[in-house]
């Protein structure tokens, strides 16, 4: 027998309640007695997530009828999910794009208004080690892809300028692989991190995004294919835009013409497409940094932030317009 000490077991130190609860012998007492425990929530936020998720949650089981197998598949499904992911692999975000969740919430947390730049899914490819581009820089190594050039302005929804704004920019090769999906990975690469000068302007190379697909190769490849769904994205480049005293926005831009744009899999395009333009002449593709000359596309957008006031301002505005019957803290209303 081991001479080392024995540890036991312990509570997490929250006694019984102290109201009384039935016996789960019926189904509908079990959703009951789950409810009530849920008020001793302390979190007046938490206690109102948690009791509508058990709500609809026990809702959908039993509407569905939902089988001992299929709740094991469930469970076998999430935790393979969950074994996926890595530092640089974001299976679970993967998960919320496809069934849209990613999207609404974006959208409910970033409504727009004032010409303001709609916003976009984060999607799971964004890292933390973009190197920092001046001005004029690439963000992608020579051979990656067709040229293209980036630029436009950081405006404030009266127009004016705003320097400093720091630009995270993220997209895929021309094979359809964002460098993180790369075993061999040394560093960053078809990504990068700027800032607008004082005029509020940035400008930066990069390579013409294609079509390409999310990962196949885990749980949410085999449910898109268990739900009848392509895989596919439109092409587009990522952007992401901070300053100080501006609501951050998380965007993406979609070229026009791609088949997928109304289909996307994750459901992330808006309205505010970007036409590419065409740009025959050797002589300005050299003048803009670009190795081998040439022709090039040019991606022309200013993007135009709220302010945290605009952005809280317009997000009551959206919540006022919808009847529930606990606010956000969960108070009556």
């Amino acid at each position: 027998m081991s001479d080392a000490p024995q540890v036991k077991a312990t509570s997490n130190g929250i006694s019984p309640p102290s109201f009384h609860l039935p016996l789960p012998d019926r189904p509908d007492i079990i959703t009951a007695n789950i409810q009530k425990l849920t008020e001793l929530t302390p979190n007046p936020r938490h206690r109102f997530i948690f009791k509508a998720l058990i709500k609809h949650l026990h809702q959908f089981i039993n509407e569905t009828s939902l089988t001992t197998d299929e709740w094991m598949a469930a469970i076998d499904f999430l935790t393979r999910t969950g074994q996926k992911c890595t530092p640089l692999r974001q299976e679970n975000i993967l998960l919320s794009d496809v069934l849209g969740v990613s999207a609404l919430v974006d959208a409910l947390n970033n409504p727009v208004a004032g010409g303001a730049t709609e916003n976009s899914v984060l999607g799971p490819f964004f890292t933390e080690d973009a190197a920092d581009v001046d001005f004029g820089e690439s963000i992608a190594s020579e051979g990656k892809g067709d040229y293209m050039y980036v630029e436009g302005r950081i405006l404030t929804t009266d127009g004016q300028p705003i320097p400093n704004a720091v630009i995270d920019t993220w997209e895929t090769d021309n094979h359809g692989f964002y460098d993180t999906q790369y075993a061999d990975r040394s560093h960053p690469d078809c990504r990068g991190r700027l800032r607008s000068d004082d005029d509020g302007k940035f400008g930066y190379r990069a390579v013409v995004p294609i079509a390409y697909p999310t990962p196949g190769d885990g749980p949410v490849g085999e449910l898109l294919l268990l739900l009848g769904r392509h895989n596919m994205r439109p092409n587009h480049i990522h952007m992401m835009i901070e300053a100080p005293g501006f609501h951050k926005l998380v965007t993406a831009f979609y070229p026009d013409g791609c088949d997928y744009l109304r289909s996307d899999c994750v459901f992330g395009v808006k309205k505010s497409l970007v036409n590419l333009k065409d740009v025959v002449d050797d002589e300005e593709a050299r003048k803009r940094g670009f190795p081998q000359g040439g022709s090039f596309k040019l991606l022309q957008y200013d993007i135009v932030l709220l302010t945290e006031d605009q952005s809280a301002t317009i997000r009551a505005g959206v919540e006022g317009r919808y009847t529930i019957t606990q606010d956000h803290k969960g108070n009556k209303s």
